[in-house]
């Protein structure tokens, strides 16, 4: 792997558990990543202040990665 990125949502939860929106953010994924190899970084997800009430809290339930490799977007004849 040549070039993706990661995918965060970050759900904003109120005191009664109720989750009231979704808040993506992108990273670069650690690249180059060898043919059955690993990368295992960590993310730091922040979210405004103001998005957050006394009392309430954040998760990141979401996470997705899209990838590609530089050869496969190449033209081939």
């Amino acid at each position: 792997m040549t070039a993706g990125t990661v995918t965060f949502g970050t759900h904003v939860i109120g005191p009664l558990g109720v989750d009231w929106v979704t808040v993506r953010s992108t990273a670069p994924l650690p690249v180059p990543i060898a043919a059955g190899g690993q990368a295992e970084p960590a993310w730091t997800v922040c979210v405004d202040a103001w998005r957050v009430p006394l009392g309430w809290h954040v998760e990141t339930r979401d996470v997705t990665a899209d990838w590609s490799d530089a050869a496969s977007l190449t033209e081939r004849p």
